[in-house]
Order: structure tokens, then C-alpha cells, then sequence
């Protein structure tokens, strides 16, 4: 076992879900395979206004955070070492712990389909912050397309009554700055020697979950009523929509472009959407169409690197 710094093994017993039978050994495949976590979170939207007790969205984003995080640490059996335990800390804020209020805050006093917009500027701030933090060239190719996924999101989730309220505005924006800068420190930092993607989401949801719980006490405590489709949306939340997909992310994010992992973030509102046309029966007009299409094309544009000229 693990469990102190005195264990250095060379190979990480995690159980990888990245990494064996899993895992696909070309970057199209490793794209596609990262390409599930925004997918998976695109249902965190149905899963809650259809399966648990309203009014709690805090205690949601706790539950989909700590028992995920505290499952990867007992099923990998390594707790971080030395300077692992503040950069846990930092991504589990930037990632989980502060990036979930921030959102549901955005949500609450915003339409939806201005808070999907706000997050959708995710991709952009990564364009100029691998920049300071990285050391990489602006990537004009990226920044056009991240900025077409932008107007095809905004195409899709903003009605025409879509009003504006300072706060839910400045909280969607933060939120954005905070996982993009989650995901680039993601990147910059790497993952120990030997560490496995479950064991560095474990530490970053259980870090997560740890900021969420004092506020979630304070603020909202827990439901009164836990049905059985609650149960269940936890669990989805927990297992899939935390565990298995932050394991599958930050695994993609070490072993792809940043850049364009983050572009791959679109799928979350266009996946909520969908649900919502499939789930819920909403109806998609044709414009909207049109932006699902145009948001679509950013994505996998994004993913392309031109050839340099000769």
C-alpha cells in the first residue's frame, strides 16, 4: 500500500482506467476518448432538474466531488507527496471546489443560455493563457475557432429574452477563468512519476469536495427527502460524471494539446441541449440547429493543426 510518502513503486497499481484495454494508441482515438468527459457533464443538467431534490445544487456538486475523490484514493492507494499536496489543493479549487459554485451561482441569475455562453469562453482563455503559463505561441487557428464555437453555442442557448445580471455575468466569467486555469496547471504540472489519471482525480475531487463542504453545511445542509432516482443521479454524478470522467480528462489533457482539449468543452452545452430536445421535449428551432452544426465544426476544427508553409 501507498498510503505514506516511504512507498516509491516504480509502476502506479492504480486501477487505470486510461490506460489498458481502455486506452486507444493514436491521437484521433485519444481525442474521441477524452471527447466523453464534456459529454458525460453535458447530462449533469437533466440528471439534476430531473432526478434530485431541487434547491440543493451545492450539495449535488459535494457529492459528485468528495465520495468520488475519496473512492479513486482508497481504489489507487496513494495519498500525493511533498509538493503535490498545495498543487492538489490548487487544481482541486480551481477545477472542482471553486468552479461548481461559481457555476451554479452564473446559473441561477442567468438564463441558461447566457451562463453555457459565459462557460463556453473557457476555450479562449486557454488560447492566452498557455501563453504566460506555458511558454507557447498564440495559436491564431485556435482563438478564430474558439471564438466560432462561441457564436454557434450562443446560437443555441440564448433565447431572444435572455437578459444580464452583474453578478451571475462576473460569476460565469470567473468560474470560466478558474477551470481554464485549472486545466492549463493541469497541464504545466504533469502528474507525479508513476501516478495513474485516477490517482490525480482523486486528489483533486477529494480536494474539491473539502472546499465545497463547509459552505454546502452552511448554506444549504443537506435534502430532507433522498428517493430513489435521487440516488441514482448521485451515483451518476459520483462515479461517472466525477470519477471515470475527470480520470479520462486529466489523462487527455497530458497527452493532448491543451489548446484543443479544451475546445472539446463544447460538448457539455451541446449535450445538454440535445437532452433537453430528447429528455425533456424542448424544441430546437432552426437556428439553433444551424449553431449546434457550427459549434460542432469549431470542435473538431480545433483539433487540427495547419501545416506550416513552406
Amino acid at each position: 500500500m501507498c498510503w505514506t510518502h516511504e512507498c516509491d513503486e516504480p509502476h502506479d497499481r492504480t486501477v487505470n482506467i486510461t490506460s489498458a484495454s481502455f486506452s486507444p494508441t493514436n491521437r484521433v482515438g485519444i481525442t474521441l476518448l477524452t471527447a466523453l468527459a464534456p459529454a458525460v457533464w453535458g447530462t449533469t443538467y437533466v440528471v439534476t432538474t430531473e432526478l434530485l431534490p431541487p434547491g440543493h445544487p451545492l450539495f449535488a456538486a459535494l457529492m459528485r466531488a468528495l465520495p468520488a475523490g475519496l473512492l479513486a484514493i482508497a481504489l489507487t492507494r496513494r495519498l500525493p507527496r511533498g509538493a503535490w499536496w498545495w498543487k492538489s489543493a490548487v487544481l482541486g479549487t480551481l477545477n472542482i471546489g471553486a468552479f461548481f459554485p461559481l457555476l451554479f451561482i452564473s446559473a441561477e441569475r442567468l438564463p441558461g443560455g447566457v451562463a453555457a455562453t459565459l462557460a463556453a469562453l473557457q476555450p479562449i482563455i486557454v488560447t492566452f493563457l498557455v501563453i504566460v503559463l506555458l511558454g507557447e505561441r498564440l495559436s491564431g487557428w485556435r482563438l478564430a475557432w474558439g471564438l466560432v464555437g462561441v457564436v454557434g453555442i450562443a446560437m443555441v442557448v440564448l433565447g431572444p429574452g435572455a437578459g444580464l445580471d452583474a453578478v451571475g455575468v462576473a460569476a460565469g466569467l470567473v468560474g470560466a477563468v478558474s477551470m481554464a486555469l485549472g486545466v492549463v496547471l493541469t497541464k504545466r504540472w504533469g502528474r507525479p512519476q508513476g501516478v495513474g489519471a485516477m490517482s490525480l482525480a482523486g486528489w483533486q475531487l477529494a480536494a474539491g469536495g473539502i472546499v465545497l463542504l463547509v459552505p454546502t453545511l452552511a448554506l444549504e445542509g443537506v435534502p430532507t427527502a433522498i428517493d430513489g432516482p435521487a440516488v441514482a443521479g448521485y451515483l451518476w454524478l459520483a462515479l461517472v460524471g466525477g470519477l471515470l470522467t475527470y480520470s479520462i480528462w486529466f489523462s487527455g489533457i497530458r497527452r493532448l494539446p491543451v489548446t484543443a482539449t479544451a475546445l472539446l468543452g463544447l460538448l457539455s452545452p451541446l449535450v445538454a441541449a440535445a437532452l433537453g430536445a430528447f429528455v425533456v421535449g424542448e424544441t430546437l428551432a432552426p437556428i439553433q440547429l444551424a449553431g449546434f452544426a457550427l459549434a460542432l465544426v469549431a470542435m473538431v476544427a480545433g483539433q487540427l493543426t495547419p501545416g506550416k508553409r513552406g
